[in-house]
């Protein structure tokens, strides 16, 4: 077998998968072995990009929670997807996962089309990721297998009116981005607060550099509702160019041979592990563990 054989072995595997009945299985491939890098980083600009409806920022600025356990918010999200993506959706970690978001969810008031669109952004965020710097494109198989993923995940979560089609979706994305991304006070703290913990992982003499870059990353839009003017075009070419540059490198790897899932690496919240009963917002950590142990 070639060096080029190896290296897309595992595509090749993928689209002799089924992405309705596998999809399982090919987002754990690509969650964990394909793309463990630029998935997380997807979710991330997915994660920014929901503060830019009020409706969002405002529940999260009044919890408190992105402010004042910045770090942790981070680290749980991350941890509940990951462990989803690891296990699957239909294991007990998987399950408990689940149970876990709904107990977090129910003590909010959150309507069924923010619900559809924050789904919606963990389906199409990595695809357009993946469009812009990826080392190699999603196939088909890949882009529906997605989709159906997350689908099985917000049933799973009750929410109702999910869209049947992936083409169907990805127009409620966009109608709901052009309806309700507008600028809010509270948009902007939430993602200030956010976007202070990822300049926090990194040198402070590169911090000022990185800020714009972070920008650069956002479309019209999502600047605008943040209130954030347009980085110089210099900036935002630094930022693209680079992360194409590590695409293109990338690509020139051997494939890789153990998992590098979230909830392998080292958390700055869980210096020493986690388990799931840790996971939620501080002040309800307690509340959702009795209700755990009742079920």
């Amino acid at each position: 077998m070639s060096w080029l054989d190896l290296r897309y072995h595992r595509l090749q595997q993928i689209q002799q998968l089924d992405p309705v009945t596998d999809h399982c299985l090919i987002c754990h491939l690509l969650a964990g072995y394909e793309f463990p890098w630029d998935i997380t980083r997807s979710l991330e600009l997915a994660m920014l990009k929901t503060y830019c409806v009020p409706s969002i920022s405002q529940l999260l600025d009044r919890t408190g929670e992105f402010h004042h356990h910045t770090q942790k918010r981070y680290d749980d999200t991350g941890l509940l997807v990951a462990e989803i993506l690891k296990w699957g959706y239909d294991s007990e970690r998987g399950l408990e996962s689940i149970r876990r978001m709904n107990a977090i969810h129910g003590h909010y008031p959150i309507s069924n089309e923010d619900f559809l669109y924050v789904l919606s952004t963990f389906i199409y965020e990595p695809i357009r990721w993946n469009e812009r710097f990826g080392w190699r494109l999603f196939c088909e198989t890949e882009k529906l297998a997605i989709f159906y993923f997350w689908q099985a995940i917000g049933k799973k979560m009750v929410i109702k009116d999910i869209p049947s089609t992936y083409d169907e979706f990805a127009q409620y994305n966009h109608n709901y981005e052009q309806q309700h991304f507008v600028y809010s006070d509270s948009n902007r703290r939430v993602v200030e607060s956010t976007i202070n913990l990822f300049l926090s992982w990194f040198p402070a003499i590169s911090r000022p550099l990185l800020r714009p870059c972070v920008h650069g990353m956002f479309d019209e839009l999502t600047l605008t509702a943040f209130g954030y003017s347009n980085p110089p075009v210099f900036v935002r070419n630094l930022g693209e160019n680079s992360l194409k540059l590590r695409a293109h490198v990338s690509k020139w790897l051997l494939p890789r041979r153990t998992p590098d899932f979230f909830t392998d690496s080292k958390l700055r919240s869980y210096p020493h592990g986690y388990k799931l009963n840790h996971l939620g917002p501080t002040k309800m950590l307690a509340k959702l563990n009795r209700l755990s142990k009742k079920e």
